[in-house]
């Protein structure tokens, strides 16, 4: 009877909420903290200005590693380390290209990430059109072979960039399909939304039983150009030269800062951004706006009277652009129990522009954290969305982990007019959308290290953004 009252007494009382009033205030005063402060446009300036840009493997990236640790130390985090790793690299080198018939015209174009080049004499071939990757695998081999791929593909403008997911297969598997086909070598039309005559680059692949040929991306413009050409029903010729070439195997760092915990130390919220990027532009706002992100959101928990209950993990992820190396390395080096200590896990990588949505991936009993989420987001005009998050770029690869994820969705309306283009730059950024970013991430980041409630097991799906 006795222990049926005891029972029954403890029934009665209230659930300890899983996030407590005082934590939600804190939250609240880091978020407007976070939006009067210059801190992350600080950070980004100094990367932008005193590094540039950071192809992965390159000695402008090792100077970018050196930068962030030296960074980071200076902004008083308690332990600044770095973690090794292997990855191939890959040199650009130049391009010409030029329609040499049926009207001479010269062609703005870039090489994309991971191309060979042609031979010194280059290529002169005549231009095939196919209206996507789909088109061109149906294709006849007459039809190819012999001939310069054009995969014309545009990118509508949308404000979550999910239509880059459907665009973007014929740049990274045009190089393959055109090779199957007999086709000397391949250009698309740049993967984004903007007019401009800046090309935009990114990663494409080959195939080891493939002929590996030549692939470049032209700018809008000149697409627009060589698409007008096709439909007079003219031959069009094009003469094409690239030096683009891959390098040997070097060693990169994923560079890591850590807010220890005060009640658990051992278990980690992480917040990252990727610290290399793409060698036509700044790399500004991919990427140098999300490490700036988290390691503001970093220091202004740090800087709190009282340390977080759980450690928190700023990553500066290494090699993203050219095949989310960094993220790989840190699944594999963190494997088992370390990973199964992360609670929480996120990547800035979609620019700089405002946070308007976050969308999480939580177990059951996530719902009280995402409540809070909720009371101290929406004032700066963050929705809660749906629990299908899949955490960004590298991050996506830990929800594989059962690791629980949250995607804070930046307006991706312009994002892709900038995107891996020399036009990726400092002037991008506007610093009070950037400290909205901060003030999203530092709140949700605070929050899941004092949260209470299990955020195991996470929904099963498609964990890819």
């Amino acid at each position: 009877m006795r222990k049926l009252l005891v029972s029954l007494l403890f029934a009665s009382l209230p659930a300890a909420a899983a996030v407590s009033e005082p934590d939600i205030q804190t939250a609240e005063k880091l978020r407007d903290q976070a939006l009067a402060s210059h801190q992350a446009y600080d950070l980004v300036k100094s990367l932008v200005v005193e590094v540039g840009p950071r192809l992965a493997g390159s000695e402008n990236n090792k100077k970018a590693e050196a930068w962030a640790v030296a960074k980071l130390k200076s902004l008083g985090f308690d332990k600044v380390y770095t973690e090794a790793l292997t990855i191939p690299t890959w040199a650009r080198g130049t391009i010409h290209a030029e329609i040499s018939a049926p009207y001479r015209q010269h062609l703005v174009l870039t090489a994309l990430g991971g191309s060979v080049g042609t031979d010194a004499k280059g290529i002169d071939a005549e231009v095939v059109r196919f209206a996507d990757i789909d088109a061109l695998k149906a294709a006849d081999r007459n039809a190819v072979a012999g001939k310069i791929v054009f995969i014309d593909k545009p990118m509508a403008r949308v404000q979550n960039g999910f239509q880059y997911g459907t665009t973007v297969a014929g740049r990274a598997m045009g190089a393959i399909e055109a090779a199957k086909l007999g086709a000397k070598a391949v250009l698309i039309r740049s993967v984004g939304t903007g007019l401009s005559r800046f090309p935009h680059t990114g990663m494409m692949r080959y195939q080891d039983d493939v002929t590996k040929i030549p692939a470049a991306a032209l700018a809008v413009p000149d697409a627009n150009l060589v698409a007008a050409m096709l439909q007079a029903g003219k031959p069009v010729k094009l003469h094409l030269t690239m030096t683009a070439e891959p390098g040997p195997q070097t060693t990169v760092h994923n560079v890591i800062a850590e807010v220890t915990g005060s009640e658990k130390p051992d278990e980690i919220v992480l917040i990252a951004g990727h610290l290399d990027s793409w060698d036509e532009g700044q790399g500004a706002i991919d990427d140098g706006a999300g490490i700036a992100i988290a390691a503001a959101a970093g220091k202004l928990i740090k800087d709190l009277p009282k340390r977080p209950k759980r450690t928190i993990r700023v990553v500066f992820f290494a090699a993203e652009e050219t095949g989310l190396w960094g993220g790989k390395a840190y699944v594999e080096q963190h494997k088992g129990k370390d990973l199964a200590k992360h609670v929480l896990a996120g990547e800035s990588d979609f620019g700089a522009d405002r946070v308007y949505r976050i969308d999480t991936r939580l177990g059951p009993e996530g719902e009280a954290l995402r409540s809070a989420l909720n009371k101290v987001l929406s004032p700066i005009g963050v929705d809660m969305g749906d629990n299908q998050a899949g955490g960004g770029s590298e991050v996506s690869l830990l929800p594989y982990q059962g690791v629980p994820v949250v995607s804070l969705r930046q307006d991706g309306t312009y994002y892709f007019d900038y995107h891996h283009t020399a036009d990726d730059t400092l002037n991008k950024i506007d610093p009070a959308q950037l400290a909205q970013n901060v003030a999203a991430w530092v709140a949700t980041v605070y929050l899941a290290a004092q949260n209470d409630s299990p955020l195991r097991p996470i929904p099963e799906g498609n964990f890819g953004e």
